[in-house]
């Protein structure tokens, strides 16, 4: 076989590192920004304004791209199924970051691929729990303690906040399993599309009904915000997370996610006087090694496709 055969998984450049770490750095900051929206808007009422605008902007980029939107009939049940989760895992985190502090919220939301790589174990087939994932899911899980413990000046209402936020990430983690599983079928924008698009009438709704005041003062700091999570997290993000997905792949994008709770938690005490415990500041600590330790990989060399072989 000839040595030409064989070439080493694209690295990123300095630029597209600094890129990937910036749009960590974004999503972390993401839990600031909905809980200052929440200032001039109830949570549900936020969480369907953001989505709908979310939706639409996604919506023309697909447009725009010629990316089909057409889906077969049982792939309308999947995103049935994923749009239930989708609704009930964002009621639950905006509901509880109603109640809590962005920068714990972020640290408990971290927690997310470790729950994921729990239900991976038992339903997906090749995604088994090893001693690295086992070391990874203690740090997290030590992480989260760390929040749920810290007894510094807490209000009863933050651990019902921080319980709801827990809540909110076993359903995200749900939602990335079920995705995992449903994903060849679809394309990538169709599962994060459809679920806003279902899913935002019934935030509104639910704002109508249960936000004690579904819009209040708007301020410029509340427009920014929800300009901050409407365009940049959740349709900027999509669109750059894919990029960097197709091009580097899953191992190195993933690499990169320890930085979401270090500057959610960061920004918190910056911008929102959020208290930075001890205890907040370890949890943060264990929570980003967690990550790291359940996403380092080996780089292998991996066999190059020879289009004349295989076209």
């Amino acid at each position: 076989m000839n040595d030409n055969q064989f070439k080493k998984i694209r690295e990123p450049g300095i630029t597209a590192v600094l890129a990937m770490a910036g749009l960590c750095f974004l999503f972390g900051a993401n839990s600031v920004a909905i809980k200052t929206s929440l200032a001039g808007f109830g949570p549900f009422t936020v969480a369907g304004v953001r989505f709908s605008i979310a939706a639409v902007v996604i919506a023309v980029w697909a447009r725009a791209t010629r990316r089909p939107f057409r889906v077969s009939g049982r792939q309308w049940l999947h995103l049935g199924i994923l749009s239930a989760i989708f609704l009930v895992q964002l009621s639950l985190f905006y509901h509880g970051l109603s109640l809590t502090y962005a920068s714990r919220g972020i640290l408990i939301v971290n927690f997310q691929p470790f729950v994921v790589l729990i239900l991976a174990h038992f339903f997906i087939a090749g995604d088994p729990i090893t001693k690295k994932k086992v070391a990874g899911l203690v740090l997290g899980f030590s992480g989260v303690l760390c929040v749920l413990l810290d007894n510094s000046d807490m209000a009863a209402g933050l651990r019902t906040g921080d319980a709801i936020i827990f809540a909110a990430t076993v359903m995200w983690g749900t939602n990335t399993v079920y995705v995992k599983r449903i994903i060849s079928g679809f394309r990538a924008f169709h599962v994060v599309l459809y679920p806003m698009v279902f899913s935002a009438p019934f935030f509104l709704l639910a704002g109508a009904l249960w936000d004690p005041v579904p819009v209040g003062d708007i301020t410029p700091a509340v427009a920014v915000a929800l300009f901050y999570q409407s365009f940049v997290t959740a349709a900027f993000g999509f669109v750059a997370w894919s990029f960097f997905l197709k091009i580097y792949g899953a191992v190195t994008t993933q690499s990169f996610t320890f930085i979401m709770p270090i500057s959610g938690v960061l920004l918190g005490g910056l911008i929102l006087g959020e208290p930075l415990t001890g205890n907040i500041l370890v949890a943060m600590v264990l929570i980003g090694t967690g990550i790291v330790v359940v996403n380092f990989r080996r780089r292998k060399v991996i066999p190059a496709v020879q289009i004349s072989r295989n076209i």
